[in-house]
């Protein structure tokens, strides 16, 4: 995997100074700011493969700030917070962030982290040969697996990289139960943590973006005591 682009925002100035040792080390170029506005300007100015964002900072906090990215961008984020209580890390994926990490926690967790959430959307944004384009349909949609894109009516759907990540998984299943344990193995690089119902939280927020009515789904359905069934005609 080649040298990739990480930015820490968060207000914590001695946290900012080693985490960007200590991931730079390992071969990742770091660069770290406090605040939403510097963090604005630097994503209007640099690439970025990968956002560690700290839930409470001044101004605008970071849930707002996950919220806000995700209407225009699907740049992987894991989320930071002193605050390590279930509720906290399920408003935090709720908003899109596609990781969540409590402080204090080991450098060394943080880094496996993101190899595994980069690998993950690499894996996903490997390119096949555009003769063997691979197109989902369903409903209104059209999924573009190559591209990583999802249009409605020919109208583009933002999507996070956990969320097409697990559209394309029920996509390739169709009419067929998967437990929660088979998602989190499909989904490669997922690490496992105690936190089981990040699935749960995903899904949920995948119908909102793809069911006319969440609470009614037609293509993701709940099957009780067993799992999830992507259903590609929409059928209750």
């Amino acid at each position: 995997m080649e040298s990739k682009h990480i930015l820490v925002v968060d207000d914590d100035a001695g946290l900012r100074e080693l985490l960007q040792e200590y991931l730079s080390a390992q071969g990742l170029q770091v660069a770290s700011v406090a605040d939403g506005v510097q963090m604005d300007a630097h994503l209007s100015q640099h690439p970025v493969d990968l956002l560690i964002l700290d839930l409470m900072l001044p101004g605008e906090d970071g849930l707002s700030l996950a919220r806000r990215l995700r209407t225009r961008s699907s740049l992987p984020i894991i989320m930071l917070s002193a605050r390590g209580e279930d509720v906290d890390r399920i408003v935090g994926l709720e908003v899109g962030a596609d990781d969540y990490l409590a402080k204090p926690f080991n450098p060394r967790e943080l880094l496996a982290r993101i190899r595994a959430l980069l690998r993950r959307n690499e894996q996903g944004q490997l390119k096949h040969d555009e003769d063997k384009s691979d197109i989902r349909r369903f409903g209104p949609f059209s999924m573009d697996v190559d591209a990583r894109a999802l249009q409605k009516n020919d109208l583009s759907v933002q999507l996070t990289t956990g969320e097409f990540n697990l559209l394309r998984i029920f996509a390739e299943h169709p009419n067929r139960v998967l437990g929660r344990d088979s998602l989190m193995d499909m989904l490669k690089g997922y690490e496992r943590s105690p936190f089981d119902r990040s699935i749960d939280v995903r899904v949920t927020r995948l119908r909102r973006k793809i069911e006319e009515d969440p609470n009614k789904p037609q293509y993701i359905r709940t099957v009780w005591g067993e799992g999830y069934l992507f259903s590609p005609n929409g059928t209750n």
